[in-house]
């Protein structure tokens, strides 16, 4: 994360169309404190240049060959790179910025309005902020609004301890009570008392209700 002015902000830009990397560029590059250091065509380029390079930020487009952006970011979460990434895009979307935001992206510019918002982004995301285009601020106030309505409605949830969310987490993910006990070096019974107080709390009964809900809420969870 870098915390203060001086220091340079190295970034890699990934985008199929080089007339849009090469006027990216230049806009970041007309500020003394930013520099790109490479530029991908593809996900699967862009994964190797930020693994070897370890940026600090990389500007993705959502819609590359091999792997999207999307893709690219969950290896990057999967793989705790720190590298902050930034979706460029046109999809204007609800779901996407979300779907953008629970795979841990920093920053979401539309690309239309990028000259004039990446130089602000790089800079929020490498001191460890989130940017997004303020024409998309609307999908924030109802993200929270969600939010604020499921702990309303789930007062349960609130109530879990972060081990039992950890476990409900896990269950999202459909691992059986033996993954998850390896995962988290307990005994499958310890991971039994968890399901079984988290049922309790959450006022879950029936052999599926535990994995609905935890699929329902998924996002809720990360």
């Amino acid at each position: 994360m870098k915390t203060t002015e001086s220091q340079e902000i190295r970034i890699i830009i990934a985008d199929d169309h080089p007339i849009f990397r090469r006027g990216l560029k230049e806009v970041i590059e007309a500020d003394a404190g930013l520099r790109v250091i490479a530029e991908a065509p593809d996900g699967n380029k862009a994964i190797e240049l930020i693994e070897s390079a370890q940026p600090d930020v990389a500007l993705l487009d959502i819609d590359m060959p091999g792997k999207n952006g999307f893709e690219v970011a969950k290896y990057l979460r999967d793989h705790k790179v720190p590298t902050a990434v930034i979706f460029l895009t046109m999809y204007r979307e609800e779901d996407a910025l979300s779907k953008a935001l629970d795979l841990g992206v920093k920053g979401y510019v539309l690309k239309d309005s990028a000259a004039g918002e990446i130089v602000a982004g790089a800079r929020a995301v490498a001191g460890g902020k989130h940017y997004i285009s303020p024409a998309l601020s609307s999908f924030l106030v109802k993200r929270a609004e969600r939010a604020r309505s499921l702990s309303e409605q789930s007062p349960g949830l609130s109530s879990l301890t972060p081990t039992e969310r950890r476990v409900l987490k896990l269950i999202a993910e459909t691992k059986t009570t033996k993954q998850i006990a390896a995962e988290l070096f307990v005994s499958p019974r310890t991971i039994d008392h968890h399901r079984a107080s988290i049922c309790s709390k959450l006022d879950l009964e029936g052999a599926n209700a535990l994995l609905k809900f935890a699929l329902e809420h998924k996002s809720d969870l990360s």
